[in-house]
């Protein structure tokens, strides 16, 4: 049996599984004003904050670890199984949050998910390097991120309505029940890479690997790996640096929200669960249509005849000054529907960027490297959310969140630094370019 376009099949199971993902992530923030007032009816609002941050820095920290650890695994194993493997503990670890009864086992459970929800990113960088050529590669990244935008999109209001009919604890099983089914279609789907893979077409597997950069380095006539060196060497390269601090500023500004849009509308606005179910999904339709935009653009120019290193650090670019004077006009949002709309631009400008800096590990090195850097741009990204993080219940005591959203501003500024002044040129690196 043959599928046409075998490689849209696998980037739609990923782009899912990121739904999945932020649906699992996604329902203790919503649930919080609920739950915190269930298990600490006698705390402050303040108060109730601070253990919130206490268990999103937990998981945070959990994440950073965790995807520094998937992307060897992811490398070592295989997108396949990588994403077995991450799907199956992360899925049960949400189920378990029904057990959770105070500080200690969420933050128990927190850990787990953070540690399994990592895979995700370092294993759909790896699987978009391996099934898709270069000119692809923004827009299959777009399709995916699109993926948490479209979780959060969901997750907000489907939370909210299962909490008219479901207590919460019941709410965290169903949705970790949901993440098991995904593995079924992953597991009868993605049987090999495109090399090897028996239901891809000869026609989409030529395409694919004839369009991948680091394919002949030693100009044999045969595909290659690429350039591969061990980390050390790889972290000499500066462009390594550029994209790991790229990262590391720029997705704070993402969590910012995905941590604190039900926060703070029950704070700012004193709004309820349902009532955060109206208005929490609007910033995610922003950042889904970001995400494609960034694609397309990407690929739009590179078929124009740009080239990556162009390409990419002009949507990059653009993308952090969308976000700019959206976040320093967040200090005064006036009503509730102007503070949604605003959010909604400033996760479409990160979403826009974001899909061009997760695609830079498979632009610049060979693909048994790309889960390597990928993990460790991811684990930088997520030390710097849990600082962050840890510091919005101080900057934002009383109801206040303006220094959260100027140092966020700050951060889209230090994006565009890095890629400019430490990536040169976004092609592909060789072992004879080391000094």
């Amino acid at each position: 049996m043959k599928l046409s376009g075998l490689r849209w099949w696998v980037v739609g199971l990923i782009a899912l599984a990121t739904v999945i993902n932020y649906i699992d992530r996604q329902s203790l923030n919503v649930l919080w004003p609920e739950i915190s007032v269930d298990l600490y009816p006698e705390k402050t609002e303040d108060e109730r904050k601070e253990i919130y941050a206490l268990i999103s820095v937990v998981f945070v920290f959990s994440y950073a670890f965790g995807q520094a650890l998937f992307g060897k695994i992811f490398d070592w194993i295989g997108t396949r199984l990588g994403f077995v493997l991450s799907i199956g503990v992360w899925s049960i670890a949400t189920a378990l949050h029904a057990v959770a009864s105070g500080v200690a086992s969420f933050a128990f459970f927190r850990s787990i998910l953070g540690i399994a929800e990592a895979g995700n990113w370092p294993g759909a960088t790896k699987g978009n390097a391996e099934w898709f050529p270069t000119k692809e590669r923004a827009l299959a990244q777009g399709i995916f991120n699109s993926g948490a935008a479209i979780g959060g999109i969901i997750s907000i209001p489907l939370i909210a309505f299962l909490s008219v009919y479901f207590s919460w604890q019941v709410i965290f099983i169903l949705v970790g029940v949901t993440g098991l089914l995904w593995l079924i279609p992953w597991v009868v789907l993605v049987k090999a890479p495109p090399k090897a893979h028996p239901w891809i077409t000869a026609a989409e597997r030529e395409y694919i690997l004839t369009g991948q950069q680091n394919q002949d380095l030693d100009a044999d006539g045969n595909f290659d790996e690429g350039y591969n060196p061990d980390l050390r060497t790889m972290l000499s390269h500066k462009e390594s640096w550029g994209v790991i601090i790229a990262s590391a500023v720029i997705d704070p500004i993402w969590w910012l929200f995905v941590f604190w849009i039900p926060i703070y509308l029950s704070e700012v606005y004193n709004m309820d669960v349902k009532t955060i179910g109206i208005y929490g999904w609007v910033p995610y339709v922003g950042a889904m249509f970001g995400a494609w935009f960034g694609g397309l653009l990407a690929q739009n120019r590179l078929k124009a005849g740009w080239d990556v290193d162009s390409t990419r650090k002009l949507v990059i670019t653009l993308g952090c000054l969308i976000m700019l004077p959206a976040l320093l006009a967040m200090a005064n949002p006036g009503a509730p529907v102007t503070a949604v709309l605003l959010m909604a631009t400033i996760l479409f400008g990160f979403q826009t960027a974001i899909g061009n800096v997760q695609t830079l590990p498979s632009d610049l090195f060979g693909g048994k490297t790309v889960g390597t850097l990928a993990g460790l741009s991811g684990m930088s990204a997520k030390l710097a959310v849990a600082g962050l993080t840890s510091l919005v219940p101080w900057l934002t005591a009383g109801g206040n969140y303006t220094p959260a959203f100027v140092i966020g501003a700050a951060l889209a500024c230090i994006a565009i630094a890095s890629v400019w002044l430490l990536i040169p040129r976004i092609e592909s690196l060789q072992p004879k370019l080391l000094n």
